[in-house]
């Protein structure tokens, strides 16, 4: 089991990076296997250490200034501490040092006034499991069924596990960043912004189906993009201007999870198996 989390088809670059995808993508798994060698890791998840750090940066550089010149540093949850960054950057330039700044959302790296290192780190995604990576055990029915996260597959039971996923990313994501003012409303529009998976997107059927506001609309979904939990295909067009208006479809980045946000457990019905295999493929490519 431990090597499907180490033995993943993504290559590291050679210089510094951002590494981003949903929880539950096996990022922290393969890290500790992949940069074992890195002289220092910092997991923003140890509330101590990341309180210290942000109350006191400049001992957040002195740690720093231990490591030797053009070694690894693995920054874990770095969405938790952006205002490092500025260090961050700085350690690049003058110690030529190598980060791996991992984090399960890019919102709070995104914000206006973040040092988003001027190019010097280039981005990198994270997704479930891919057929490639579990082989023999593909199933593709059973991925349909609950997704192929890895936190999900491989546990005992992953319909419990996916109610706690959803319920998890309510509240550190979604909670601990402050992301909506209204909580209970984003809570109602979830369910029916799970329902337009593999759909084309309407912002004014999403608020009259959820009873939110359109212009509250646009703000959620850029949270779920932001926090990696959708993506969207934009409508091809065979020429620059065109008078119609074409909108993009929205795809979620697993099943499992649309599944568990709809309450759907269980046998796939065969209304939802289309786009649920539609989504699948947009997925793995």
């Amino acid at each position: 089991m431990a090597d499907m989390y180490r033995k993943r088809l993504f290559s590291p670059p050679k210089s510094s990076f951002f590494l981003f995808g949903p929880r539950g993508t096996g990022k922290t798994q393969w890290l500790s296997h992949q940069f074992e060698s890195a002289h220092v890791r910092f997991d923003f998840l140890d509330e101590d250490l990341l309180l210290r750090f942000l109350s006191e940066p400049a001992s957040f550089s002195r740690a720093l200034d231990q490591v030797p010149p053009s070694k690894w540093v693995v920054l874990d949850e770095i969405q938790k501490a952006p205002q490092l960054l500025s260090y961050v950057h700085k350690a690049i330039e003058e110690r030529k040092l190598k980060f791996v700044l991992c984090g399960s959302s890019a919102r709070q790296l995104k914000r206006k006034g973040v040092n988003l290192l001027g190019g010097r780190a280039s981005e990198r995604y994270f997704h479930p499991f891919l057929p490639q990576e579990l082989k023999e055990s593909f199933d593709l029915t059973k991925n349909l069924e609950v997704g192929s996260l890895p936190l999900v597959w491989n546990a005992e039971d992953p319909v419990e596990r996916l109610k706690a996923y959803v319920q998890v990313y309510i509240r550190q994501e979604i909670q601990a960043e402050a992301a909506v003012r209204r909580l209970p409303s984003f809570i109602r529009f979830l369910p029916v912004v799970a329902l337009f998976h593999g759909q084309t997107l309407s912002a004014s059927s999403l608020a009259r189906d959820s009873g939110v506001a359109r212009t509250t609309i646009h703000g959620y979904l850029d949270v779920l993009m932001q926090t990696l939990m959708i993506f969207q295909l934009e409508a091809f067009t065979a020429r620059l201007r065109v008078k119609e208006v074409k909108h993009p479809k929205l795809y979620w980045f697993d099943s499992g999870v649309v599944r568990a946000l709809k309450k759907n457990f269980g046998l796939v019905h065969p209304e939802e198996r289309g786009a649920l295999f539609e989504g699948w493929v947009a997925q793995t490519l």
